[in-house]
């Protein structure tokens, strides 16, 4: 009872927190929804910063400080202030990751209270003796500008068989708890069968609570995660059935969960993410049966995409946000997402439980690793390939 009890409190004083911490920004009149039947707006790119190596993340600390942190593949956090890449980094751990490929530093996450507690999180993969894995850590500031890399408390330690699909996003839930995204061990078709292994964290959504210790592990559990009472699952699940969730985030409106898996041969999918859900691969490849797998599968008791396309239109889903700024107001309440391979951004538009509209914003020159949020609730890109940080802008 007295664990519940302070489960529903931290709860409380994590959304506090979050709202606290946010820009006055967001305290303005937040943006309107267009019909359903409206089009979607023309944009441009407006290049924030350049002379970035490999970014693969981009974030922002709930401090009021405006600066958007980026993530470089290699093991570096650098600060981009007011269109400049600061010369020093944030954090370099360059010295413990295992990098190339779909491997390296994937992500920053900052915890909620993070003005006042100065913690933040990384998922990165690193390799012990002949052993791949990833490592889920928190680290602490040593000052506003810098963190203290020795801080290190690793928190999960998840065995990786193969080398790609990798997952690596964080991201703290409007519930304060944190949200892990892990694929499903690498290869083709997921041949040791994780997605689907309730004894497994890989090819599925991780939800911990950072802030209490529960016997041998540094975390706690939730006590409202879907299987903490089924002895055959871990309890730190949250949905299952994924194979390489790249990007997801978190609707700043509605609090909906929005991930974008990344699909094997033939198709992409987008998903929102429910308690428990099973999205259904390596049975299901987006909303067709696994052709590699077993053509005439049972789709039954899994959860369908809210939307897939077919390569090739695209090959690799680097998913978005629902966008809620206010510089272009035709696109509020729409879901941005892009394809690395062929170059595309799109938009769509879910209501009711269905896609209403959905449409190619842009034919890009950039490589979309991942997209991101800045406290205003405008959005970027981080093209892998040239290094560059871009603002999505409404079209003069």
């Amino acid at each position: 009872m007295r664990q519940g009890i302070f489960s529903w409190v931290r709860v409380c004083a994590g959304m506090l927190a979050a709202l606290l911490g946010a820009s006055a920004a967001h305290a303005a009149t937040p943006c309107v929804e267009p019909s359903a039947e409206a089009g979607f707006p023309s944009v441009v790119l407006q290049e924030v910063a350049h002379g970035l190596r490999d970014p693969v993340h981009i974030a922002v600390a709930p401090d009021g400080s405006g600066w958007l942190y980026v993530v470089e593949q290699a093991g570096v956090v650098r600060i981009v202030e007011h269109g400049q890449v600061r010369p020093e980094p944030f954090l370099d751990i360059r010295d413990q990751v295992e990098s190339g490929g779909e491997k390296g530093l994937l992500s920053i996450a900052f915890h909620p209270r993070y003005r006042g507690n100065g913690l933040f999180f990384v998922d990165y993969t690193a390799r012990d003796a002949t052993d791949l894995h990833t490592r889920i850590s928190r680290f602490r500031r040593a000052t506003s500008e810098r963190a203290d890399p020795k801080s290190e408390t690793l928190l999960l330690h998840i065995g990786q068989p193969y080398s790609n699909h990798n997952g690596g996003q964080l991201a703290f839930g409007p519930d304060g708890y944190l949200y892990i995204g892990m694929g499903d061990g690498g290869a083709a078709n997921d041949p040791q069968g994780h997605a689907q292994n309730p004894g497994s964290l890989l090819g599925k959504l991780l939800r911990i609570d950072v802030d209490r210790a529960e016997g041998a592990r540094p975390y706690g559990v939730p006590l409202d995660n879907p299987f903490v009472t089924k002895k055959e699952h871990r309890p730190e699940i949250w949905a299952l059935g994924l194979r390489n969730p790249w990007r997801f985030s978190f609707d700043a409106r509605s609090g909906a969960l929005w991930l974008a898996d990344v699909g094997q041969d033939q198709v992409e999918e987008i998903d929102i993410i429910r308690k428990g859900g099973n999205y259904g691969w390596n049975v299901m490849e987006g909303d067709i049966c696994t052709p590699t797998v077993n053509p005439r599968c049972n789709p039954s008791g899994f959860e369908p995409p809210i939307f897939t396309y077919r390569h090739p239109e695209g090959f690799s889903v680097t998913g978005g946000f629902v966008y809620r700024g206010t510089a272009i107001p035709g696109l509020c309440g729409a879901y941005l997402y892009a394809d690395y391979v062929s170059k595309r951004l799109w938009a769509l538009r879910y209501r009711d439980g269905r896609v209403v509209a959905q449409g190619e914003l842009l034919r890009l020159p950039h490589a979309v690793s991942s997209f991101g949020q800045d406290e205003n609730r405008e959005l970027y890109l981080a093209d892998h390939r040239a290094g560059k940080i871009l603002k999505i802008m409404p079209k003069p």
